[in-house]
Parts: C-alpha cells; sequence; structure tokens
C-alpha cells in the first residue's frame, strides 16, 4: 500500500471483520499518495466510515463503481498528496488555480459625507 501503482492492477489486502476501522487507518497512513480510491460494501454504516476515514486519502472516491476513466466536463478529476494538487481537471474547481480574484471599485460622484445615516445618535 506504498507504491502508486497504474493498472490493470488489484491489490487484496486481508483482514477480520473486526479489524475494518484499524484497516481503514493503515490505508490512510500507508502512502504519500492520494489519486483515487474505492470501496465496494452494502453496508451504509461500513460506507459513511470510510468515507470520514479516507477523507484524504483519494483525489477522487469511489463508492460501489471502479475506480478508473473518470469522464471529463462530467466529472472532476485530481489527486491529493503526492499525487498532485487536487485541482480537479475537468471542473470550475481547476479555474480558481489559475486565476487572481481582484475586485475594484470606482466611484465618479466624491462623496460629500463620510458618515453612515444608520449610525446617527438618534437611530442609535
Amino acid at each position: 500500500m506504498e507504491t502508486e501503482l497504474f493498472g490493470p492492477i488489484v491489490t487484496i489486502y486481508l483482514y477480520k471483520d473486526n479489524d475494518y476501522s484499524k484497516t481503514l487507518k493503515l490505508v490512510d497512513s500507508s502512502s504519500i499518495y492520494a489519486l483515487t480510491g474505492s470501496i465496494f460494501a452494502k453496508n451504509r454504516n461500513a460506507i459513511i466510515e470510510a468515507l470520514n476515514a479516507l477523507k484524504y486519502s483519494a483525489g477522487n472516491f469511489y463508492i460501489n463503481d471502479k475506480p478508473t476513466g473518470a469522464v471529463v466536463s462530467q466529472q472532476p478529476f485530481g489527486g491529493g498528496r503526492s499525487s498532485g494538487t487536487n485541482d480537479k481537471a475537468g471542473s470550475h474547481l481547476n479555474l480558481l488555480r489559475w486565476v487572481s480574484p481582484r475586485t475594484i471599485k470606482e466611484t465618479f460622484v466624491p462623496a460629500k459625507e463620510y458618515t453612515y445615516p444608520f449610525l446617527e445618535k438618534e437611530n442609535i
């Protein structure tokens, strides 16, 4: 669970049912990579526990689906940790990586009063 693999490859790690939480922690802490991951489960509680435990373990996370083939313009794709900067190519989220937001306010009629009417004594 320490090497970034590009498939088609299936890796298997056997664990006892009562070691599920411990195994999720092992998965989360074993690799510097975090591109894609998936879980196959029927038990909704097991899925929710995996989602929480593996929050930073994969930039793209699949539930009961193959962890390959993100469709450009339909599903953002990007990894975290040493697998990238999690920019999510194919998404509006990626745009934020390449822009520097700037706001400009211009007044053409100079203010004659600097106070705000709602701050006057009778309104406080």
